[in-house]
């Protein structure tokens, strides 16, 4: 008797075929697909890498005759940085695909209101809200008006009556502070991001606290304000490389400000990491495209957007049944990643 073999992909693939890939039971690789709760990050990871490995297709048509509802889920945002919103499409639109549902992004380039508005009025059944948006009164007073549901991401301080996934900014500039500190830094500037968004705030406190534990003070003259686009950093890297602190090191609060940095400093004959180190914060794909790569804080951006997809099926599913699903914040882990923009100080080297 032949065995009976698990749900077709389009590709031929069966669900088997990717749980035995994952190294997980073809139930798990099930509740990943259809974005279910309970499933732990490194685990949903490790299916969706199975599902691109081998060209995994949900049969979809399938799902559909099991009474499966169609979901649409907008994507508003108003994020500078190109490479922080890639890596935040690419998770977003792998997690909306396997799950089965339809993903409306669209540029916030009117009032959060009203592109609020549009999206309800569009028929999606809730919002995803990457920053700075996640951090946008506006924004969220408009989605509760709504009657939809949203999902913050990467907010410093995140709204508690909305679900949300964050990191630990403060912890992680602490870290990072640390380890210029470890390197023999002391004087070491700090490019702060934009004021709109709380996360800024977090990494700022981080690096003030990092700097008063080796009993070193902060003054404004070691300090920029940036606004997480490469020409503020540009701006803020000729302040502080023009003034008279000149610091050994800088600390930007994303990548694309530290990419700027490392422009302003071989325009002036300064060479990375011999002269300037020079450290970033998100770890998007600028940071290993610049040269020397980029020293620089880890935050999951693909990852998180998946969650954020994952946190709002369940909240869709969960009204659709009648019950109130609980607001949930998950917190992701960063990471250091040390590249070749950082060595100790000259005068260190020289001793």
């Amino acid at each position: 008797m032949a065995r009976k073999s698990g749900r077709r992909g389009s590709s031929g693939v069966t669900i088997h075929d990717v749980a035995r890939q994952a190294g997980v039971s073809p139930m798990t690789v099930s509740r990943v697909i259809n974005a279910e709760g309970n499933v732990r990050e490194s685990t949903r990871a490790r299916v969706a890498a199975a599902i691109k490995a081998l060209n995994y297709a949900p049969n979809m048509a399938a799902r559909s005759l099991a009474g499966a509802e169609s979901v649409h889920i907008g994507l508003l945002y108003s994020n500078p940085s190109a490479a922080y919103l890639s890596e935040f499409l690419l998770g977003s639109l792998a997690q909306s695909s396997m799950s089965g549902c339809q993903l409306v992004v669209e540029q916030c380039e009117e009032t959060e209101c009203a592109a609020i508005q549009r999206l309800a009025a569009g028929g999606v059944h809730g919002v995803v809200l990457p920053p700075p948006l996640c951090d946008s009164r506006a924004a969220l007073e408009a989605v509760t008006r709504a009657g939809i549901p949203a999902v913050l991401v990467a907010s410093g301080r995140p709204d508690p009556a909305f679900s949300a996934v964050s990191i630990n900014d403060f912890e992680a500039a602490r870290a990072m502070t640390r380890h210029l500190l470890g390197l023999g830094h002391r004087r070491i500037a700090f490019i702060n991001g934009h004021p709109n968004q709380t996360a800024s705030g977090q990494r700022f406190r981080g690096f003030v606290e990092g700097m008063t534990e080796a009993g070193l003070s902060v003054d404004t003259h070691q300090m920029a304000q940036g606004y997480f686009t490469y020409r503020s950093g540009l701006e803020a890297a000729e302040k502080l490389l023009g003034g008279g602190f000149k610091p050994t090191a800088i600390f930007a609060s994303n990548d694309d400000m530290a990419a700027a940095v490392m422009a302003v400093a071989h325009r002036m004959g300064l060479d990375v990491p011999g002269d300037l180190t020079v450290a970033g914060f998100d770890d998007t794909p600028l940071a290993s495209a610049v040269w020397p790569a980029l020293t620089t804080v880890r935050q999951p951006i693909a990852a998180m957007a998946r969650e954020a997809v994952v946190l709002l099926l369940e909240q869709i599913r969960a009204r659709r049944a009648g019950r109130e699903q609980a607001v949930s914040h998950k917190q992701f882990k960063y990471a250091m990643v040390e590249r070749d923009s950082t060595a100790p100080p000259k005068a260190a080297r020289k001793a």
